[in-house]
């Protein structure tokens, strides 16, 4: 595998395909509930294949969803401290090859009772968010944002107005409502709310999702829930 140490990041390795191998290129990450474009994303990752490889062929695209803890460092340990038997490693912030091996260490060290002199950096019962308030700061503004200013600021649009193939949360008799028109112009309405904690949702043009900016949780068109947090899926609403 290599990845260069600048911005943007770019990661290279090799899959197994068949008797071939394919090229893995990986990077353009952003933020889930804050909208990515084509260009800024796949186009950017197309880019980058296309300059060092001309004649490569785009075989597959997709995207994937990474924890990232307070203080950037994995959560390897005890569930909780009332849990003596029960495990978790997470928030391996886009390191999961090299911090899943360090996890199974330290996991099935602390299960056959022996000292692991890492494991106390990855302690997963710590909570010190004051050491990255920067990130909490964050965090906290991106919530009241999604509860109190994007819902204030939320223009006024006609249904007609959003183009086949987008999405757009309008207002209908002073409620929000989430669009999504598909190719042949067939609409698709949910209450665009996130039912694990009440955040406003954003709309994904690029994976036709509702993104939640607050926790990560995210909804196909149809309100569908596919990603947690949030468990339930969508109130949806029917055009008349």
């Amino acid at each position: 595998m290599y990845i260069n140490p600048s911005q943007p990041i770019y990661s290279f390795r090799n899959a197994k395909f068949g008797d071939k191998k394919l090229l893995l290129i990986a990077g353009s990450d952003h933020k889930t509930g804050f909208a990515p474009t084509a260009q800024d994303t796949y186009g950017s990752l197309e880019n980058v294949a296309k300059k060092y490889y001309p004649k490569s062929e785009i075989l597959y695209k997709w995207n994937t969803r990474d924890c990232i803890s307070l203080d950037k460092i994995p959560y390897i340990g005890l569930l909780s401290s009332t849990t003596p038997n029960v495990y978790v490693a997470t928030g391996f912030n886009k390191w999961g090859i090299t911090s899943s091996n360090v996890a199974a260490n330290i996991i099935t060290d602390k299960i056959l009772s022996k000292e692991n002199k890492y494991s106390f950096v990855f302690d997963s019962l710590r909570l010190k968010p004051i050491k990255n308030r920067i990130e909490l700061k964050n965090m906290g503004s991106q919530v009241f944002k999604s509860f109190v200013t994007n819902r204030i600021k939320i223009p006024e649009e006609e249904i007609s107005k959003i183009k086949n193939d987008n999405g757009a949360i309008v207002k209908v008799n002073g409620t929000n409502i989430g669009i999504y028109k598909d190719s042949s112009g067939n609409v698709f309405a949910v209450k665009p709310t996130c039912t694990h904690l009440g955040c406003l949702l954003t709309w994904n043009n690029l994976e036709k999702t509702w993104d939640c900016p607050c926790h990560g949780s995210r909804f196909d068109f149809k309100g569908h829930n596919i990603y947690d947090p949030a468990f339930k899926d969508l109130e949806k609403f029917e055009i008349l």
